[in-house]
């Protein structure tokens, strides 16, 4: 990250690489691990027409956990993780390479550039990752019967839709990372460096990070939060509305809209967002430059 530059500037860009993807892989896992009940108990709501409450949400998980036991909290989180560890390592190391591009890790008067790079950087991790992602989608909106495991998914998909199933909703995802992306790392490394401006005598603590994290988290969630829940739709349509399957975006868009409103169809399970997306960006910046430093200093990279 920006406040890391200097410190190692000996490495090698392999070395900067190799070190990003592995903190980035372990900074992702744990992030999504941690908030994967709720993750799973937000999909549920953002595929259906119910309005959406804290209540009901939580009256979910209980369900769940009756008729399915603990792990059903976790359903789908073995598909998240197969796509969350790459793409999390994909997006720190792909970050840090497009500010080495753009010199933003050159310049502190950048903020635009900041911007871009951070879009650049989830761009780059979801074009690469998406059929992932929208195989977890399918798993968290079905039980066993339908797909038993990641491989039934995509067989499933492959057999029945077809291989550009795979990329169903992959635009509309781009389209929202730009904005999600932007502003998570432009909010995180901004906020980094106010915080060295004014006290440039002492270390960025870890609780500082964490709540400089959250505060992106809570930042890139309201404001791409739209386009989650289209693409949400687009990836569930098959399993859960099949005679929607054929929609595209716009009409997705315009169906939610007419039929559920705004802030009850478009925003439909943000509260939600507000509550885990803060600590799971958090917990993944954290991990993230605590870990990078680590695994810098090792005798690996001396």
């Amino acid at each position: 990250m920006a406040d890391q530059v200097d410190e190692h500037a000996n490495l090698s860009n392999t070395q900067k690489i190799v070190s990003s993807l592995i903190a980035g892989a372990c900074a992702g896992a744990l992030a999504k691990t941690t908030i994967a009940p709720f993750d799973r108990a937000k999909i549920n709501f953002q595929v259906r027409v119910d309005k959406f409450s804290y209540r009901r949400c939580f009256k979910f998980l209980k369900e769940s956990y009756r008729n399915e036991g603990f792990m059903s909290w976790y359903r789908g989180n073995s598909a998240n993780l197969v796509r969350v560890i790459p793409s999390a390592a994909i997006n720190f190391t792909a970050h840090e390479q497009w500010k080495r591009i753009l010199g933003t890790d050159k310049h502190e008067k950048t903020p635009g550039r900041r911007f871009i790079s951070g879009s650049l950087a989830g761009v780059t991790s979801a074009t690469i990752t998406y059929p992932l992602d929208l195989a977890r989608a399918r798993m968290a909106v079905t039980n066993k019967t339908v797909y038993s495991n990641l491989f039934s998914v995509f067989l499933s998909i492959l057999k029945n839709e077809g291989v550009t199933a795979l990329y169903r909703g992959a635009l509309l995802s781009l389209v929202g990372v730009l904005p999600y992306s932007g502003c998570v790392f432009f909010t995180y490394e901004s906020l980094k460096h106010i915080r060295i401006d004014y006290h440039s005598h002492r270390p960025i603590n870890k609780a500082e990070r964490m709540l400089f994290g959250a505060t992106a988290g809570l930042v890139g969630q309201t404001v791409s939060y739209p386009f989650d829940v289209i693409r949400r739709r687009l990836q569930t349509a098959a399993v859960i509305r099949p005679n929607e399957a054929s929609l595209g975006a716009i009409a997705t868009a315009s169906k939610i809209i007419r039929e559920e409103g705004i802030t009850r169809g478009l925003y439909k399970g943000v509260t939600m967002n507000w509550l885990k997306g803060p600590i799971s960006v958090g917990v993944s910046f954290v991990t993230f430059d605590t870990l990078i430093k680590y695994i810098r200093r090792s005798s690996l990279f001396s």
